[in-house]
């Protein structure tokens, strides 16, 4: 059964509960996958709930006396009824609840008055107050028994102690998940709702304790080194944060689950840092819970284990098995996942270690599906595929930890905040960029009763709170409630989406497309000529055999994710993609966009036919396959707004009232084509290109006027330069050629970082002489033979220093080259650098491999020429190359005797 199906058990028959009277319940906590909420008050405090441990389940009452009252006997009748794990269980009711054992004998079911804890039960019906028995219950309910329990813990917080991880009933419930707390909750009359009822999300718990013991000595923590850690979500109300970066992103977390407790960090190098000593000790210390127990170290973790074995602690290598106290392993593997998640609620301590970026590069769903995130969901983290930059952080103030960046802390304030129509100040809206990346990646857990509460409530907030319109002439800053709005809806739309996975295609009109599914390439957007309008729900039916072969449907091409920008003209991310993992794929997007069917790189598939209910037709020119004419009276007119022009190496995607005035889309596509032979000959690669490059215009990208990629992102505009064939024969296209020549840019000849931004114009130049007729001077006014000329002679007074080698200057290195032996030595050297294997990493290598090669592709020794540019140049090749014949024609040469 689902958590939904065992509810509505719960509540059947019953349209009310009185909670009215003198008895004051207490709020109850949830956490976990398993724990729901029967009764939430409005004001959302949950006061009766239920959950599953192990083969048991249990029902939780937030006072005693609720067992025992005549106008909550129908609810417990049916909660008896669900706990029982058979019609003959014994049902064992405690001595004090007389009321509920009649009504339940007079029901029909074999029930026995006891005290405290006994065998050959069903279920047993007990108060929380105390804990002699808490692990033979524990037991009796893992193994399929069932309980019902109730307790007020208000009046019992009045000592000395904390209730969530002292009081008597706690140790009993918590491992389902279930806390009883000292706040007092609602009394009155709750309506029993249809569906599970929202809960409150956030609990105001005091880690500062915690966090003193887990920090003790600590001023920083060093995450330098070769581990690049990954990114920590918090998504339980158990969680803190203890490690954190200066824009307060989490790589080590701890939390409480159950009666025990976790720490997790981001990479598992750091737990035999000897940067992380420290910490790793006072990890321990915190995990063991001054039992000073056995530590079990998996064996992927053997330098763990010599640390610890040298500060003098009790320390094996081993799986998890019985005895120990703390349980330290990667988080690599799930093998161990329920013996691990049992053994923590059972009061065992987990520190765990590993990242999530490698695994992520070639698996989807990360959140959900990655190893480590099977075990740590439950305990209310995730391990995200986002990289940490590895430095020294300062350590979390303890005394502060109340005002520390927490999602939970941060998003109910938003939300109040948003309820309150009150304006976001400090700290929250500084805030504001991480909270909307942690409600990104919270989108993407695993659905369960908690975290579907949650989903519900921001897709409510959504409902309720006015889109906003924003745009480049009316942008919004990223710290505000609208960003965090635009944000919201695209998450809550694509989860919406989700849930239509079996609507069926109602629409009678569809279109089959056939997708080229054989790729060579990196994973390839296969356009299929149709746009889906915003909030429109498109199906799209694939073959049988096309199923989970790694294909994916995306809805938009502005695929650049602008959550990290202090200002937005549109929302941070705007394109949704699915994974085919059955014959039907259902998918909308808030904001539209061109439909695509991506495949993945080394796919051998071969055409796909995909029939598509829902979409409409996009102006899309195909070169060699649109007739012109029918361009120009119908295709070209279509209403969506976003169009493609198609040749077999690019791809241009720009707003179609720019490609409608395009009245010769076939000399267009044919000059576009051209310059793309010519971007193929200089790197020495086929004509035909592994899949087609693709340039994408939008209201905003993440970096600079263009950026390299896949796609290569320029900015729209009213008039587009890249579709304006008077403008390319005339002023050319170099910002679009730079781009495709960094695409071509490959780490064996590239010298980082001095001619990043340099040999991508080698492209530039070729395409424009060789394709557009346009002398380099012309074609960039950083290139006029007196801007060259100043260049050098500058350079060379400064001394000619590498540091300083880098754009124009660097460029002009190349350009010497090739005014003085032409394209073919470059097209050689690019060439063997495409199969050549094992070249080294370092800069000064690479250099002195560049310069021989040239070297020996001319016949000429190029050493005095490179040495004059200030390369680091080995005695030993200048030695090797001494024989070849000097270069007479050295154009440096000149400025050197000048100078």
């Amino acid at each position: 059964m689902t958590s939904s199906d065992d509810y509505h058990t719960l509540v059947t028959g019953l349209r009310s509960l009185d909670f009215s009277g003198s008895n004051k319940p207490c709020k109850l906590l949830l956490t976990g996958d398993t724990a729901f909420p029967v009764i939430v008050s409005p004001e959302k405090h949950v006061l009766i709930a239920a959950s599953k441990y192990g083969k048991g389940r249990i029902v939780v009452m937030s006072h005693e006396t609720y067992l025992d009252h005549p106008q909550f006997m129908d609810f417990l009748k049916n909660a008896i009824s669900w706990l029982k794990s058979s019609s003959e269980a014994v049902i064992g009711v405690d001595a004090s609840f007389g009321n509920l054992e009649k009504t339940l004998s007079a029901s029909g079911h074999k029930v026995e008055k006891i005290s405290g804890m006994k065998k050959d039960l069903g279920v047993l019906c007990t108060t929380g107050y105390d804990d002699s028995h808490a692990e033979e219950i524990i037991s009796f309910l893992k193994e399929g028994g069932g309980l019902l329990i109730g307790a007020q813990a208000g009046d019992w917080s009045n000592k000395p102690d904390n209730v969530l991880f002292n009081f008597p009933g706690n140790k009993i419930t918590s491992v389902a998940g279930v806390y009883f707390t000292d706040g007092y909750g609602d009394s009155g009359n709750f309506d029993i709702t249809d569906q599970i009822p929202v809960i409150p999300w956030h609990i105001d718990v005091d880690f500062s304790t915690d966090l003193k013991i887990l920090l003790q000595g600590i001023t920083s923590l060093d995450i330098s080194g070769e581990g690049l850690p990954s990114e920590l979500l918090l998504h339980g109300p158990l969680t803190f944060p203890v490690g954190m970066t200066d824009d307060y992103r989490c790589f080590v977390g701890a939390a409480f689950y159950g009666m025990g407790r976790v720490v997790v960090e981001t990479h598992e190098t750091l737990l035999s840092s000897p940067k992380l000593k420290t910490f790793t000790i006072n990890a321990i210390s915190w995990l063991d819970m001054g039992k000073k127990g056995k530590i079990g170290v998996s064996n992927k973790l053997k330098e763990l284990a010599n640390v610890l074995q040298n500060e003098g602690l009790t320390c094996e290598v081993s799986d998890l098995v019985q005895g120990l106290s703390v349980y330290c392993c990667t988080s690599y593997s799930d093998t161990e996942g329920e013996n691990i998640q049992q053994f923590v609620a059972e009061g065992g301590g987990l520190l765990i270690a590993g990242q999530s970026w490698y695994w992520s590069y070639s698996h989807s769903d990360v959140v959900s599906q990655y190893p480590g995130n099977k075990i740590l969901n439950k305990l209310g983290i995730a391990i995200l595929p986002k990289t940490v930059k590895t430095k020294l952080y300062d350590a979390l103030d303890p005394q502060a930890a109340s005002n520390t960046y927490h999602f939970h802390r941060a998003l109910c304030q938003l939300l109040r905040d948003f309820k309150n129509g009150a304006e976001l100040n400090p700290p929250l809206s500084s805030w504001m960029s991480q909270l909307r990346n942690d409600v990104s990646s919270f989108f993407k857990l695993p659905a369960s009763p908690i975290v579907s509460s949650m989903w519900q409530e921001l897709s409510d907030l959504v409902q309720e709170y006015h889109l906003p319109n924003v745009s480049k002439d009316h942008p919004v800053k990223s710290c505000c409630k609208d960003a965090f709005i635009l944000s919201l809806a695209y998450e809550v739309s694509c989860l919406i989406d989700s849930s239509l996975c079996d609507v069926p295609c109602i629409d009678k009109d569809c279109v089959t497309v056939e997708i080229d599914a054989t790729n060579d390439g990196g994973d390839a957007w296969r356009s299929t000529g149709l746009y889906l309008p915003p909030s429109i729900t498109a199906a799209l039916v694939f073959p049988t055999s096309a199923v989970g072969k790694g294909l994916q449907v995306q809805v938009g091409c502005q695929s650049d994710d602008l959550s990290t920008a202090v200002e937005l003209c549109r929302a941070p991310v705007a394109v949704h993609k699915k994974d085919v993992v059955g014959e039907k794929v259902v998918i909308s997007c808030i904001w539209g966009g061109l439909l695509y069917v991506i495949v993945k790189g080394k796919s051998q598939l071969g055409i796909v036919p995909v029939t598509i209910y829902g979409a409409e037709p996009a102006p899309t020119f195909i070169k060699g396959k649109t007739n012109l004419s029918t361009w120009l009276n119908t295709i070209c007119k279509y209403p969506a707004p976003w169009a493609e022009l198609i040749t077999e190496n690019i791809i241009l995607t720009v707003p179609s009232d720019v490609i409608r005035s395009v009245n010769d889309p076939e000399a267009l596509s044919s000059i576009w084509d051209s310059a793309m032979n010519a971007v193929s000959e200089l790197a020495a690669i086929p004509k035909k290109f592994q899949r087609p490059e693709r340039i994408v215009a939008d209201v905003q990208i993440s970096a600079g006027w263009m950026h390299s990629g896949y796609p290569i992102m320029c900015h729209q505009s009213s008039k587009m330069p890249l579709t304006d064939l008077q403008s390319i024969k005339t002023e050319g296209i170099w910002g679009y050629i730079h781009e495709l020549g960094h695409n071509q840019q490959k780490s064996g000849w590239e010298f980082s970082p001095h001619t990043t931004e340099a040999t991508c114009n080698l492209w530039s130049v070729y395409v424009h002489e060789n394709v557009l007729g346009i002398s380099r001077d012309k074609a960039h006014a950083s290139l006029m033979p007196a801007d060259r000329d100043a260049r050098i002679r500058k350079y060379l007074n400064d001394g000619a220093k590498l540091a300083d080698w880098n754009v124009w200057t660097a460029l002009e290195t190349y350009l010497q080259l090739q005014e003085g032996f032409g394209w073919d030595p470059f097209k050689r050297l690019f060439s063997d650098y495409q199969t050549m294997s094992h070249v080294s990493t370092k800069k000064e290598d690479k250099m002195n491999l560049w310069a021989e090669k040239f070297s020996l592709a001319v016949n000429k020794n190029l050493i005095p020429f490179f040495q004059t540019w200030g390369w680091p140049i080995d005695e030993s090749l200048s030695q090797k190359l001494a024989t070849l014949p000097v270069w007479e024609e050295d154009p440096m040469k000149s400025y050197v005797e000048s100078k």
